[in-house]
């Protein structure tokens, strides 16, 4: 999501031909999952560490190829400039509670069941646009938030149904709540990013984003952080730097081709965190994760295609409406 004013970084216009750059964002978009859900397996593999210290290690870390990035290309100092310093500090805070639960949820749940609720965050940022933005909001994009989140409640009831009486796991069950708060907050960060972005470049945003929220983690130490030995370090570290060189890699792709084409490879996610909780963590999916994964990432989809058919309205609309000279 480039700002108005980086035009480095700015989107090109609606279209589905696959060209060579189209192919290349789809590539980077790709790339970038794969980055992110290796960044998830790290920070679930580091298993005892409090998480306001993985929120610490994944946010000061990242800043590290996030820095490289900017000093190759010649960004450095203009991504340090900003004049809205306190919208910046919101959008960390509530990041980093998001995070901070996302990644709780994930020392608790199955890697792809962590990975299915968090698909629940674009549904609720349509809900969001309409009652704080005020954006008109069809009857088609409401249908599918619905269905979406009939799918994230299909992937959660069993590990909820503790809370009503029936023998199950608290500590999933407190997973899937947690899982589901770090999207609902996940979501109001979309929020004041897209606020953000009129008038702030993505490389500030990122880069603030990332400071903000190590600063921030920070505070938690009172809460309890233990020194973590070597293999855990390791994995922090790791899951540090994977967490700022994807953020890179899906700014690339956004330079490529427009949103509406890449955005759907996001649901690739579900399919790796199928693959690597089976083979690295022994976990089998449920019958109800299926299910309802199939039904959020086509709630998901719809919407992206929904927007784009909209977006190709609205711009033919104003071509008719332009005079011609």
């Amino acid at each position: 999501m480039p700002p108005a004013t980086d035009t480095s970084l700015e989107k090109p216009a609606h279209g589905l031909v696959l060209t060579g750059n189209v192919l290349a964002g789809i590539g980077l978009k790709v790339t970038s999952v794969c980055v992110f859900v290796a960044m998830s397996t790290m920070i679930k593999s580091a298993q005892g560490i409090p998480p306001g210290q993985l929120v610490f290690y994944r946010s000061a870390f990242a800043i590290l190829p996030i820095l490289v990035f900017l000093i190759a290309r010649r960004q450095l100092a203009v991504g340090f400039l900003t004049a809205r310093p306190l919208s910046h500090l919101a959008r960390s805070t509530v990041g980093v509670c998001a995070m901070g639960l996302s990644f709780f949820a994930l020392t608790r749940l199955p890697l792809p069941e962590a990975i299915a609720i968090g698909y629940a965050a674009p549904l609720l940022i349509v809900v969001l646009s309409a009652l704080v933005l005020k954006e008109h909001v069809r009857l088609y994009r409401w249908s599918a938030v619905l269905v979406g989140l009939v799918g994230v409640l299909i992937i959660i009831w069993p590990r909820i149904t503790v809370f009503s009486g029936v023998d199950a796991d608290v500590a999933t069950a407190v997973g899937a709540l947690a899982a589901l708060c770090a999207a609902a907050l996940a979501s109001v960060a979309m929020l004041l990013t897209r606020r953000l972005v009129a008038t702030e470049r993505s490389a500030t945003i990122v880069l603030y984003f990332s400071l903000f929220s190590s600063i921030i983690a920070l505070g938690t130490i009172p809460l309890g952080w233990v020194w973590p030995n070597p293999q855990q370090a390791a994995l922090l570290v790791g899951a540090g730097i994977a967490g700022g060189l994807g953020q890179i890699l899906l700014t690339e792709s956004y330079r490529h081709a427009d949103m509406s084409i890449i955005a759907p490879f996001e649901y690739t996610s579900i399919l790796l965190g199928v693959l690597i909780g089976f083979l690295v963590f022994g976990e089998v999916p449920t019958l109800e994760m299926i299910l309802g994964s199939a039904i959020v990432v086509g709630a998901g989809i719809f919407i992206i295609l929904r927007e784009s058919q909209l977006g190709l309205e609205r711009a033919a609309a104003r071509r008719v409406s332009t005079p011609q000279g």
